[in-house]
């Protein structure tokens, strides 16, 4: 049987597509292939992580990256964002250095208490944690407020294929997509890792003003939905954008719940073909506890 037919992006266009050679049936042939380097993350110049990422919107994962973990609060904390070295070089665009703004001083060593986030997996995204207890004291939950209805979240993971140009030649990236109340896509990213992919719609939705100091009360995130299952950190940096309701296509993990508990915040999975699990605070979908 051949394999399947990936139509899409070529891979001489995009930073995110690359061409590598296949046999497929005893004919060699070449096959679009998600594209997989490092990101080195620097602030004024300091290394402060590493992480696999897909090239592409690398500014946005690196303001949404600092953005959740607190080293930065909003997009008027930073003044550029750039690629270290020349186009030309062996690595260049996989070193980027945040500049703080004027009258900004960015300490990440007062929040990451003298911590550094090795290389890691585009799998497993920027991890490392020493005290998830930590991290949850740091979330402020979200307050009892607005409800729903059920078909935005439908809608918005319906909305993931249509934000996946990548993915459509690939068959190797996942996305992450925020919607509106509206339903309205306000950010999308597809990328080898979950994590990064929401740290690039988080940073979007920062950049533009959507998310942060300042943020208008409508008109920001409502859903962010995303491919795959849904891990602890996943709901970490959905918190940390106040969003209040996060989806996807799979599980969650336990501690993922428990997150998104503390956090306030509405956690649905498995969402398929017009049904759902919702696993925390299903009151936000109209949903009573007590009676489903």
């Amino acid at each position: 049987m051949d394999a399947p037919r990936k139509p899409g992006l070529d891979p001489r266009l995009s930073p995110a597509v690359a061409a590598r050679r296949v046999i497929r049936r005893g004919t060699p042939t070449l096959d679009s292939l998600a594209v997989e380097e490092p990101l080195e993350i620097r602030v004024d110049g300091e290394a402060i992580a590493t992480t696999m990422r897909t090239p592409g919107a690398d500014a946005d994962l690196a303001l949404g990256f600092l953005f959740a973990e607190g080293i930065v609060s909003g997009a008027a904390d930073v003044s550029a964002i750039s690629h270290c070295g020349r186009p030309g070089e062996e690595g260049h665009g996989n070193v980027l250095d945040v500049r703080s703004a004027g009258g900004t001083r960015l300490d990440p060593d007062r929040i990451l208490e003298g911590r550094r986030f090795v290389p890691t997996s585009s799998a497993c995204g920027v991890c490392g944690r020493r005290a998830i207890d930590g991290l949850l004291a740091r979330v402020v939950p979200l307050a009892r407020g607005r409800t729903f209805p059920a078909s935005l979240v439908h809608g918005a993971i319906d909305a993931l294929p249509r934000v996946q140009p990548a993915f459509a030649s690939t068959g190797g990236l996942h996305a992450a997509v925020a919607v509106a109340e509206d339903g309205a896509v306000l950010a999308a990213a597809e990328d080898v890792g979950r994590h990064n992919a929401v740290d690039k719609v988080v940073g979007a939705l920062v950049r533009t003003g959507r998310v942060g100091p300042g943020a208008p009360e409508r008109g920001g995130p409502s859903v962010i939905a995303v491919s795959g299952r849904t891990g602890f950190e996943i709901v970490q940096k959905a918190a940390a954008a106040r969003v209040a309701v996060l989806a996807s296509v799979s599980a969650p993990s336990s501690l993922a719940v428990d997150l998104a508990e503390r956090a306030g915040m509405t956690l649905c999975g498995f969402v398929r073909g017009g049904t759902m699990n919702v696993y925390a605070h299903p009151w936000r979908l109209g949903i009573d506890a007590d009676d489903a």
